[in-house]
Order: structure tokens, then sequence, then C-alpha cells
């Protein structure tokens, strides 16, 4: 069913997201990235950043990827980006659609806790997005290097729900420009590599010889 259109242009306030939650020290990092760019540097961003989409009910697009990206240019001012089409799936609706969405690995209803929740959810907007700490630390420690980045989506909120059980939610509150307490990702890093967290996509840790 999955398939490529051209690219479509489209406007970041029309687009429906695909999960409930972001991490928000992660839009924070990623909007000091783009304020920092020149206009040249900026225009070759969102040429390179095509946000994935399937075409939905009402003729809408679900964003399967660059949630970040995309709550971080909204936040930033920026209205337009391209897009990709995957799918049409513009004849199905309610609950049917998203279980055809879930189904293709293209929705996440989990929310900031980690639990499971109802479609509805999911935010219609990208502005509606909550933060989940634990997703921050996810992505800081996969760039710090503690676990590969996976092709499946959604893998860092795996290891979230890793870490959720594991440091404490007062341990991860973020500086205004997004960066975590260094120890505490040190200590992350060192659990993702541990024996528990091998079964986690992009586990980077060492398998002991057999006995």
């Amino acid at each position: 069913m999955a398939y490529h259109e051209p690219l479509l242009k489209a406007g970041l306030a029309e687009l429906c997201p695909t999960q409930i939650t972001v991490g928000h020290a992660e839009v924070v990092i990623k909007r000091a990235q783009w304020a920092a760019m020149k206009p040249k540097e900026r225009m070759r961003q969102l040429a390179a950043h095509c946000f994935p989409a399937v075409k939905g009910p009402k003729v809408r697009f679900y964003i399967v990827d660059h949630h970040h990206l995309g709550l971080a240019l909204r936040e930033e001012g920026i209205d337009t980006v391209w897009l990709m089409q995957l799918a049409d799936l513009s004849q199905v609706e309610g609950e049917v659609f998203w279980r055809m969405m879930e189904f293709h690995r293209w929705a996440h209803p989990f929310d900031h806790k980690g639990k499971r929740r109802g479609y509805d959810a999911i935010p219609e907007s990208i502005d509606g997005l909550r933060d989940d700490p634990y997703r921050s630390l996810a992505g800081c420690v996969r760039n710090a290097g503690g676990y590969a980045k996976d092709t499946q989506p959604y893998a860092e909120f795996l290891w979230a729900d890793f870490f959720r059980s594991r440091i404490e939610l007062a341990e991860i509150q973020p500086s205004r420009k997004g960066h975590l307490v260094p120890d505490v990702v040190a200590r992350s890093v060192a659990m993702a590599s541990g024996e528990a967290a091998r079964y986690l996509p992009g586990w980077a840790g060492a398998t002991p010889p057999p006995r």
C-alpha cells in the first residue's frame, strides 16, 4: 500500500501528529540550531528534511516522523515544510484509520507516562504535543553514543520507557538551553549498555561470551 508521491508543500499548522508526546528538551535544542543558521542553511535544512506523511480523512496529512523538528519550526515561526506522501488512507475514517496506521507502525498512542491511550488522545495539531522528559533523556543518551539510531519508528520511546523506571523524574529537568545534567546522562549511557537493555533497538553493549 505504501508508495512515494512527488514532494508536496504543506502548512505546518495543518499537519496532524501521530504521537502524543515529544521530548521538549530536544525541541529546545533544535530551535537553537535553527536560530543559528543563515538563510541559505535554513533552506537546505528544510529541503533535506521532508516530512513523511500519510494522507488521511478529510484530506489531512498525518506526519509519521520529524515531530520534534516540526514543533521547533512552529515555535520559530516557520509556516510551510515539504512532505513526502507514503500512502493514501483518505478513504477510511475513525478507528479503522488509526488501526491501519498502527498496523504500518505509523502511530504511537502512548502518553507522557508511557501508558497507552485512546486514539482521541493524539492531538489534532503539532502544537498540542505534550512533553515527556524521558523521551528527552532517550534522545540525549542516543546522541551521547549510548545506543545506535534505529530505523524502526518510535524506537526512542522504548528507551524512554526503559529509563522511566530507573531514573527519577526530578533528575532530568533540562536547562533553558535544553541540556540535561551531564552526570545523569552519563549514568543513563552506562545503563543503556548493560545487559538489562540488550532487548532494545540499537543496543550497543557487549554480549558476554558463553560459559
